[in-house]
């Protein structure tokens, strides 16, 4: 069988190409959940600071930043990778599969953080060439898998320390085209709060159920009203997920317990519509459970809020593809997600863009179309030249010379 064409991708990052994919199966191995990266920040500030970067740790516990000033202009911009796995058993079968147990890289953080590890070593090697003038940031990030790396980050003072006129970050989307890029200006990436539902019923005989209030009833009555907050509350043209995934109740078939516990994930793409669905779920699951004599306390987790790209960095980044790469490596009229990123967090302070690479659409190994968050999911190693190189013409854009 022939060899995929390459994608494309500069000639200098492409010559060390085999280092890049080296590090990124090194780092897949060796998975570590979030706020426990610390062999990968190691490999990471030991890179940075072998190519001359000035290299910060401890941001966020296990972040590392790598600042390398080219010229003496007062154009900035940060560059993000996050760093950590989540803990799934891996069934890839690759060579370079999961040596951890329980732990994988099945989200390809993996080949964000050697993506611009490569990106990396090209900005460093042409620092004095004259093509760039002004400080670029590369910012590690640990916990993004739901525990807010990026907030903690910021917390311990990252733009104090470094700021940034734009940040970026980037993501591999399988179901597209490898090495196909894709940016959508506002609204990107749904918020992902969580909420959980104590419903507080009595206990009693299974046999007498009069004498009881049966909270798993009341829980049932909770789980089927939820379902009209989006197809009666939220506005139509706007989108809302409220997805019950785990329902607790009882031990014994003969024995009403004394309570049952719902879980909740909860999104949405508009920062109004995600207060609305607080709002209901929470009377709702009070107001039904009181129908039954039963009382619930809500527990509600806003955790990441809603994804909004700058509209000037998002025109500038595409701008960029496209100089590059032609329409052709641009995705066509890319859709919001309904998934959900911690660098929201990033954009709230700072102006910048989040954006998609197409990881592959073949469903075979080293195809790149495997689902993220699935056992057989592997990043595709043929994309990083081609993100890495667009990292440096990212850069490039922003840092020419003479850019007022």
């Amino acid at each position: 069988m022939n060899a995929p064409t390459p994608l494309p991708a500069l000639d200098e990052i492409r010559a060390h190409e085999a280092e890049a994919i080296a590090i990124r199966q090194q780092i897949h191995a060796n998975p570590e959940l979030g706020f426990e990266e610390f062999a990968t920040c190691d490999l990471v500030a030991e890179r940075l600071a072998r190519w001359g970067y000035a290299v910060h740790r401890g941001l966020g516990g296990t972040g590392v930043v790598g600042t390398l000033k080219m010229g003496n202009g007062p154009r900035t911009i940060g560059l993000r990778a996050d760093m950590d796995a989540l803990p799934i058993v891996e069934t890839s079968g690759q060579p370079w599969a999961s040596k951890v147990f329980g732990k994988m890289h099945a989200c390809g953080h993996d080949g964000h953080t050697a993506m611009l590890l490569a990106a990396a070593r090209h900005l460093a090697a042409q620092r004095d060439s004259g093509a760039f003038d002004g400080t670029v940031h590369l910012i590690f990030q640990p916990a993004e898998e739901g525990l807010g790396g990026a907030r903690k980050m910021l917390e311990d003072g990252f733009l104090t320390l470094f700021p940034c006129d734009w940040v970026f970050a980037l993501h591999n989307m399988p179901g597209h085209r490898a090495g196909q890029f894709g940016f959508r200006a506002g609204p990107f990436m749904a918020s992902s709060d969580v909420a959980t539902i104590t419903v507080h019923g009595t206990g009693g005989h299974g046999a007498v159920p009069q004498k009881a209030v049966d909270p798993v009833v009341a829980a049932a009555s909770i789980v089927m009203a939820l379902q009209t907050v989006v197809a009666r509350n939220v506005p139509p043209l706007d989108m809302g997920v409220v997805t019950v995934g785990a329902i607790h109740a009882g031990e014994a078939p003969n024995v009403i317990p004394q309570t049952a516990e719902l879980r909740l994930s909860i999104r949405a793409l508009r920062p109004d519509v995600r207060e609305l669905l607080q709002q209901r779920v929470t009377e709702i699951a009070q107001t039904q459970a009181a129908v039954y004599g039963a009382r619930a306390e809500v527990q509600y987790e806003c955790r990441y809020p809603v994804l909004v790209n700058d509209a000037e960095a998002t025109a500038f980044a595409r701008q960029v593809a496209i100089d590059w790469l032609g329409e052709d490596g641009v995705i066509a009229d890319m859709q919001p997600l309904t998934g959900s990123e911690d660098f929201a967090f990033f954009l709230q302070q700072a102006r910048g863009c989040y954006l998609v690479v197409g990881n592959g659409e073949g469903m075979g190994p080293g195809e790149g179309g495997c689902m993220v968050h699935n056992p057989g999911y592997d990043f595709n190693d043929r994309v990083l030249s081609t993100g890495a190189s667009y990292w440096v013409r990212l850069v490039q854009a922003w840092l020419k010379p003479g850019a007022a």
